[in-house]
């Protein structure tokens, strides 16, 4: 394990101390401008890592979604959502996450989901296999493998909110629903921990930020997995459109593109 890769565990374990002292506490809720909630559990929890990261890396650009960017012109970048899911966060349900990724040349070298009220994590860095813990079940890091299935009318194809789709994507995701073995919603960055693991196939999405996705491209890559727009381009730049496609085979990938084509 990097350097890097246990600092950002050292990050997931300071956050979710944070974040679990307010999960269905008496807590109060804004809606930012693009009527999205936010907590004092959110802020608070992006201020500690980026307390972190400015103590351990002051050179180092961090970019997160309550806080904005720290541009300072390093290679090195940390992206950082602190609850990804803050309506099921607000909600009670506990199946949001802390999405941590370290960017060089604004290519993601690791990330990690951590799911702070089942104690669960999957964590990846660049070249190396994506690893599953628990500390509830077992407490022993597990590789993770997609499930390969090839046949989208065997996939299990998940989504958080169908209400991410606009109205020319709906059609789209319903062509690739319609498909499919079984389709779900809900589960935000818990989808793609699924999909590492071998449990579901498919995850397509819209309506993401740059901070929703950096830190699920390592953990889907080093599963075998792929994971891309829907176009198929894994060039997640200034034009990138928030829609996301992750699968578990490349046949099962180019199956999912025509459809959304």
């Amino acid at each position: 394990m990097s350097e890097f890769e246990q600092f950002a565990l050292d990050l997931a374990d300071a956050s979710g101390r944070v974040i679990r002292k307010y999960f269905r506490a008496d807590l109060n809720f804004e809606d930012k401008a693009d009527n999205s909630p936010v907590t004092v559990a959110d802020r608070l929890a992006e201020t500690v890592i980026r307390e972190m990261i400015k103590d351990k890396y002051p050179t180092h650009d961090i970019l997160g979604e309550e806080q904005g960017f720290k541009n300072t012109g390093s290679r090195w970048k940390w992206v950082i959502d602190p609850i990804d899911g803050t309506r099921s966060f607000v909600s009670g349900m506990p199946i949001f996450g802390t999405l941590i990724s370290l960017l060089e040349n604004n290519v993601p070298q690791l990330g990690i989901i951590d799911i702070p009220i089942l104690h669960e994590r999957w964590f990846s860095e660049s070249g190396e296999d994506c690893f599953f813990y628990s500390s509830d079940v077992d407490k022993k890091k597990k590789v993770c493998k997609v499930s390969g299935k090839e046949k989208i009318s065997q996939a299990i194809l998940y989504s958080t909110d169908p209400k991410m789709f606009n109205i020319s994507q709906k059609p789209l995701f319903d062509r690739v629903s319609s498909k499919v073995k079984l389709p779900r919603f809900g589960g935000d960055c818990y989808n793609y921990g699924l999909l590492a693991s071998g449990f579901i196939d498919l995850v397509i999405e819209a309506d993401m930020k740059i901070y929703d996705l950096m830190a699920l491209i390592p953990v889907v890559e080093s599963s075998g997995g792929i994971i891309s727009d829907w176009n198929g381009s894994t060039s997640f730049d200034g034009n990138w459109d928030g829609c996301v496609l992750a699968a578990a085979s490349e046949e099962l990938h180019k199956q999912a593109i025509s459809l959304l084509n």
